[in-house]
C-alpha cells in the first residue's frame, strides 16, 4: 500500500450532522478526502466511516488527533498501520455488441466479475476487490467501450482478532 495512502476506519455516533462534521473538518484544513463510505454497524447507534486521504506521516497524526477530538467519534482505527483487508464494490456499463459481447464476458471473467445486466447492447458488470484490481480492469477495457462507471469507494477491517469496537 502506498505508504502516502491511508485508509481510516471510524466508529462514530449514527447522529444527524456526524458526517458533516468529519467532512468539514477535512475542507476546513484543506485535506483531500479521496473516498467515503458510512453505513450502520450492527449497532443501530454507530455507524462505521471508512476515508482514504493522503498525507505524509505528519499530516495523518494531525488528522487522526483532529478525528479523535470530533465528539460523534467513538473509536478510530488507521488500517494502512495494520494487517488489514480492503475492497471496493464498481459497477460498469459497456458496450456489448457483436465481438465485443465475448471479450467483455472474458474480462470479466477473468477479474472475478459478474453480469447483472445483459442487453442486446450493454452488459453491467460487478466487481469487487482492491482498488488497484478495479483499476486494472479499467485499463483491460477498450475506452470507448465504457459507457458508464460507479465506484463505492474503499472499505476495510483489520484482519484477525483485532476489532473496532466500542
Amino acid at each position: 500500500m502506498n505508504n502516502d495512502r491511508h485508509l481510516i476506519s471510524i466508529l462514530m455516533e449514527n447522529e444527524a450532522g456526524a458526517l458533516s462534521r468529519v467532512a468539514n473538518l477535512f475542507s476546513a484544513r484543506g485535506y483531500n478526502i479521496e473516498s467515503l463510505t458510512v453505513a450502520p454497524t450492527d449497532d443501530p447507534t454507530l455507524s462505521r466511516l471508512t476515508l482514504v486521504t493522503c498525507g505524509n506521516e505528519q499530516i495523518i497524526e494531525q488528522i487522526i488527533k483532529q478525528l479523535n477530538k470530533l465528539i460523534d467519534v467513538v473509536k478510530l482505527i488507521d488500517l494502512s498501520e495494520t494487517d488489514a483487508i480492503e475492497r471496493e464494490l464498481m459497477l460498469v456499463k459497456t458496450k456489448a455488441s457483436g465481438e465485443q459481447r465475448a471479450e467483455m464476458m472474458r474480462l470479466a471473467e477473468i477479474f472475478g466479475g459478474r453480469i447483472l445486466d445483459v442487453t442486446e447492447a450493454t452488459y453491467t458488470i460487478e466487481l469487487t476487490g482492491a482498488g488497484n484490481k478495479l483499476d486494472n480492469f479499467l485499463r483491460a477495457v477498450e475506452k470507448d467501450a465504457i459507457l458508464e462507471v460507479v465506484r463505492s469507494g474503499a472499505t476495510g477491517i483489520a484482519r484477525g482478532q483485532k476489532a473496532l469496537r466500542a
